[in-house]
């Protein structure tokens, strides 16, 4: 009873979230020989108007985009959480010349609160984020197989 128990918990590990999520983009890289083909090309064939969203920031980038947008943002991710958050900001700051958010981190730190509740939000809201991610590689590199014509392939 108890290595079902744990199996169970293991397969819901944020460390197992994050190499599905890893996989699953690793593949669509693979599969996606040729992303100028995806340009201007909608991700869900249901969803080819375009959804606004009110909040600003990546959620609003992602939910417009195409299949080369939903592309490029799925590899950064993927690179950020590769290679830490810190690379990700010294990356940007040498490409875009954007200064660091540590006044926000700093104010952050000098507040007093339930560090184990703040851990558990972030840790499921992560969880939740990187299996929507995982389910958009997967459509994604599907997708990418119908439009070159190799839909059945791999299956």
């Amino acid at each position: 009873m108890m290595q079902i128990s744990d199996s169970y918990c293991q397969k819901n590990s944020l460390f197992n979230a994050m190499n599905r999520f890893i996989g699953a983009v690793n593949n669509m890289d693979q599969t996606v020989m040729v992303p100028s083909l995806i340009r201007d090309v909608p991700l869900d064939e249901e969803k080819e108007t375009t959804i606004t969203s009110a909040s600003n920031g990546p959620t609003t980038y992602f939910s417009e985009g195409d299949m080369y947008s939903y592309y490029v943002l799925l590899k950064s991710i993927r690179t950020d959480m590769e290679w830490g958050v810190r690379h990700a900001e010294e990356r940007r700051k040498d490409k875009y010349g954007v200064i660091s958010q540590e006044t926000s981190r700093n104010e952050a730190e000098g507040e007093e609160e339930d560090l184990e509740k703040i851990f558990r939000f972030h840790l499921s809201g992560l969880q939740t984020v990187l299996s929507k991610l995982t389910g958009k590689a997967n459509t994604l590199t599907n997708r990418y197989k119908q439009e070159i014509g190799i839909g059945s392939w791999g299956y």
